[in-house]
């Protein structure tokens, strides 16, 4: 985020984890400004259904930027019904080259069960190594606490929800409030 624009502004960590057949989405609950947390039970992974087909996100950044990026994400996959990357790809065209679009202070996490993305505002669409992706403030936590449990008995959920307890027991931006959604299988 543009620290002029949203100066203190901090919290979010959100994982996602491919084990199995199954993605599981884990976000914490916590948003900040500066050394206090205005909120500890934030939602910040979310179920959609566009056209009936089941997508779950989880959000980095602004929320109200968050969420007109997961309108204009429900709308793509509308327009391109069970293709998740084209839909992720028009997003993040749209994204960087709309005047008013770019100006929006997010990063998405994406997928239908299938498919793993990370999206974001510079027109990146990755799919991330090994089928775990983090983002926000504790992103990298709970990214490293992941791959080390990759080789364990934890199935997709279990890894999610412990990558982040681990990354709320290091990053004063992240809680233990975890959200959790888990698709495919």
């Amino acid at each position: 985020m543009d620290a002029q624009k949203f100066p203190g502004w901090h919290g979010t960590t959100i994982v996602a984890v491919r084990k199995d057949g199954k993605v599981a989405v884990a976000g914490d609950g916590q948003v900040s400004l500066q050394q206090t947390v205005i909120k500890g039970n934030a939602r910040k992974v979310r179920r959609l259904k566009p056209g009936g087909r089941e997508v779950v996100t989880g959000f980095a950044g602004a929320t109200a930027d968050a969420f007109t990026l997961l309108e204009r994400l429900e709308t793509k996959l509308e327009a391109s019904p069970g293709q998740l990357q084209r839909a992720c790809v028009e997003l993040a065209k749209d994204w960087r080259t709309d005047k008013y679009l770019r100006n929006l202070e997010a990063m998405l996490i994406v997928t239908d069960g299938t498919e793993l993305l990370v999206v974001t505002g510079a027109g990146d669409v990755l799919e991330p190594e090994g089928g775990i992706a983090a983002i926000g403030s504790g992103g990298n936590y709970a990214l490293a606490a992941a791959r080390a449990l990759e080789g364990s008995d934890l199935d997709a959920e279990a890894t999610a929800r412990r990558a982040l307890e681990i990354a709320a027991s290091i990053c004063v931006y992240t809680n233990g409030n975890a959200t959790v959604e888990v698709i495919g299988g």
